[in-house]
């Protein structure tokens, strides 16, 4: 396995990177990285923690001379969100990620790369085994099951920290300070169906639609991209309207929290109608390819003759589908008017999933004003109630409010100012990070977010730039040192 990653600058910091990507980690199946981080700390002779939820918290004394000086918590997690392009063969609960650079970035082979957040496990490890960095008191917490769910942060227990600053190294743009994040919620909807023959005279078809970027459902979701599921209902509504196709199944997208890069539907088309039916599936191909030209250059939609399939939805469950899905909100829902550029309210169609009687639907809905998000809910609440669905909300996790009296945000932006000639951009995020649950356990912290520039994070095009990493692994350096006083 190729590790010219580790050889990178700051060694500290890629040579524990590079041994992540050799560990299998993928949300909720983490727990062979989180024994790695453990044994890391054992092995340093650091007091070690493991809380009930899996947690790591290692705690390392100040420095010598640097003992008065406030508690750091740096924070990060150990998982990551297993992505791959469709004819990568990949084993996200076995294999490693194969890393590579290019053009000054470090990727991977046609998966995603575990940069989010792999990059801040790997500097507060650095910082952990470092000799020869000055800092007052640290306490690293590695939290598990960021990516689906955030169970780590929600079981932290308050009394087995001590710290009084908490440095989030989870978000994505260097030289950018995060100083609040949206909160969200995951919408479950649940149609029923009679599965039914097919009738006799007709032809089935495989259609798959393919090659989108997707994303992270959070940070990318301002970029118009196409998402998949959406896309292929727009097109069922109409084959099934003008041609009389049936839908015996559907599979779209694969994680809440990533824009759905592929969905596929095998469906069945009367025969004398599948001239036109084919000749509509290229037309709405061309169609996707000039409206998404600019940000989908890889889109692919075909259709594909294949074997019968056993049963089909009855059609009245099928247009109820078709039809909450082709009204469901997607996207951008609104944009912040107190923070230019930033979404305040997004919703992401995720899944859409049919087998044995059942089509699940799955949505994360984002927000950082929580009136705003429990509007979101209401809507789609309302929405898929009239096509019949059973809906539930479920993981709600709150924002995190910026605090414009911050100490560490006055410190951080001189020592920034100082290093690289520049005061760094003070911004919210439009994505989940851990700092407003885990502030809710602790309420007296003081909270930073910052990291590396990370790109397409929860798609296999996630790649994460050397030289921004450089700059990250300094800037917190150089924070460590001035850390406020108790």
């Amino acid at each position: 396995m190729n590790n010219e990653i580790s050889k990178l600058q700051p060694t500290a910091l890629w040579e524990n990177f590079y041994a992540l990507t050799q560990i299998p980690r993928p949300s909720k199946k983490e727990q062979q990285a989180a024994k790695f981080v453990e044994d890391f700390g054992k092995k340093l002779g650091l007091e070690t923690i493991v809380d009930k939820v899996g947690n790591v918290i290692i705690k390392k004394p100040a420095t010598p001379g640097m003992e008065n000086k406030k508690t750091i918590v740096l924070q990060g997690h150990v998982d990551m969100v297993p992505q791959k392009n469709s004819d990568k063969q990949h084993d996200f609960e076995k294999d490693p990620i194969e890393t590579y650079i290019e053009d000054g970035w470090v990727k991977a082979n046609g998966t995603t790369l575990g940069a989010d957040n792999g990059i801040g496990v790997a500097a507060a490890m650095g910082i952990l085994q470092s000799t020869d960095i000055p800092h007052g008191p640290i306490e690293a917490l590695f939290t598990i099951d960021e990516e689906t769910g955030m169970t780590g942060a929600f079981g932290l227990e308050s009394g087995l920290l001590d710290a009084d600053i908490l440095l989030n190294m989870d978000s994505e743009d260097e030289g950018e300070l995060y100083v609040g994040c949206a909160g969200g919620s995951n919408a479950n909807m649940i149609f029923s169906y009679q599965e039914v023959t097919p009738e006799v005279n007709t032809v089935a078809f495989k259609i798959s639609l393919t090659g989108l970027k997707g994303g992270h459902s959070g940070m990318d979701i301002i970029l118009g991209r196409g998402n998949a599921n959406k896309l292929m209902f727009r097109l069922l509504k109409e084959v099934i309207a003008a041609y009389g196709v049936r839908l015996a199944s559907i599979d779209g997208g694969s994680l809440r929290n990533a824009i759905p890069r592929e969905a596929f539907a095998i469906v069945t088309v009367p025969a004398n109608n599948v001239v036109e039916f084919t000749e509509t599936v290229e037309e709405f191909a061309a169609i996707y390819q000039s409206e998404l030209a600019a940000t989908e250059p890889n889109l692919s939609l075909i259709a594909e003759q294949c074997d019968t399939p056993a049963s089909l939805m009855d059609e009245l469950a099928q247009d109820d589908l078709v039809n909450a899905i082709q009204a469901c909100p997607n996207g951008v829902i609104r944009m912040s008017d107190t923070m230019p550029g930033l979404v305040e309210t997004s919703l992401n169609l995720a899944i859409v999933k049919s087998e044995n009687g059942t089509t699940k639907v799955m949505c994360l809905i984002r927000g950082s004003v929580d009136s705003a998000k429990d509007d979101v809910e209401s809507t789609l609440e309302s929405l898929f109630r009239l096509a019949g669905a059973d809906v539930e909300f479920s993981g709600q996790y709150p924002g995190w409010k910026p605090n414009p009296d911050s100490e560490i945000l006055h410190v951080m932006k001189d020592v920034y100012n100082k290093e690289f000639g520049k005061i760094p951009e003070i911004k919210g995020i439009h994505a989940g990070l851990e700092c407003g649950i885990l502030g809710a356990v602790y309420p007296e912290w003081d909270m930073i977010s910052f990291g590396p520039t990370i790109r397409f994070p929860h798609s296999p095009d996630e790649k994460v730039n050397i030289e921004t990493v450089e700059k990250f692994w300094k800037f917190l350096v150089e924070t460590l040192k001035n850390v406020p006083s108790k």
